[in-house]
């Protein structure tokens, strides 16, 4: 099943390369999508892929890498659009 997630994560998850680990485990889990900073401190990702494989992303995003401290990761489950090719750092 291809499942579509929008995650928001908050805490300390800029400047401890939240993105470009993020961007390296949805590699390795083959999820497509992006990631980017908000101006409220706040990593948003959307994401697509087999929903177990999401989910092992999600999962990650919840400890994130070292040198992060994430307090919450906000997600809603959407539909699955298959827009993405590749997952991607976005500004």
């Amino acid at each position: 099943m291809m499942i579509r997630a929008h995650m928001l994560v908050s805490g300390v998850v800029q400047g401890v390369f939240f993105r470009h680990n993020t961007m390296k485990k949805a590699n390795e889990f083959d999820v497509t999508g992006w990631v980017r900073n908000l101006h409220d401190g706040r990593v948003e990702i959307v994401c697509e892929g087999k929903k177990d494989e999401v989910q092992k992303l999600a999962d990650w995003c919840k400890k994130g890498p070292i040198g992060a401290y994430v307090s919450n990761v906000d997600m809603t489950w959407e539909d699955y659009t298959g827009e993405f090719d590749t997952f991607q750092i976005t500004y």
